[in-house]
Parts: structure tokens; C-alpha cells; sequence
């Protein structure tokens, strides 16, 4: 497996996961929701946070990608739900 293959999987695992998080929070299932929200909700999340200037404190950079895409799947999922 190549390392760009590899990249791509963990960046679809933390995706997944961030957003069955976000969906813990703020409600939706499927995994198909969860992966779409998710892998949104890290570029969100990342633009967000950067732009705010806010640094989590996160010492372990998959635990922080996770939050990060986890608070950028609730904001995704509460605008969708804003604009329906």
C-alpha cells in the first residue's frame, strides 16, 4: 500500500468517525452520512479553527483531526439543517 493510498484511508477513517461523533451530538445514521459529513467537517473544521485562531491543545495529531473534524461535521450538519 502506498503511502498516498494509506493517507487517503485514514483521512476516510477519521471521517467516518468524526462523523458518526458529530451525529452522536447532533442526530443522523448511515454510514454513507457519516463519511460525507465527516470528510466535509475536517475542511470546515480546519478552516474554522484556523481562522478563529484556536489551537485545541491536542498533543496527538490523529486524536486532534478527529475533534477537529468532529466540530466541523456539527457545524456542517446544523447549517444543512438551517438551510433545509
Amino acid at each position: 500500500m502506498s503511502t498516498d493510498t494509506r493517507s487517503l484511508v485514514i483521512f476516510l477513517i477519521i471521517g467516518i468517525v468524526a462523523g458518526f461523533l458529530a451525529s452522536l451530538l447532533v442526530g443522523g445514521g448511515g454510514l454513507i452520512r457519516y463519511l460525507v459529513t465527516g470528510v466535509i467537517g475536517a475542511f470546515v473544521g480546519g478552516f474554522l479553527l484556523n481562522a478563529l485562531g484556536v489551537n485545541l491543545g491536542i498533543r496527538n495529531a490523529l486524536a486532534s483531526q478527529v475533534v477537529t473534524a468532529t466540530i466541523g461535521a456539527i457545524v456542517v450538519v446544523l447549517l444543512a439543517r438551517l438551510i433545509a
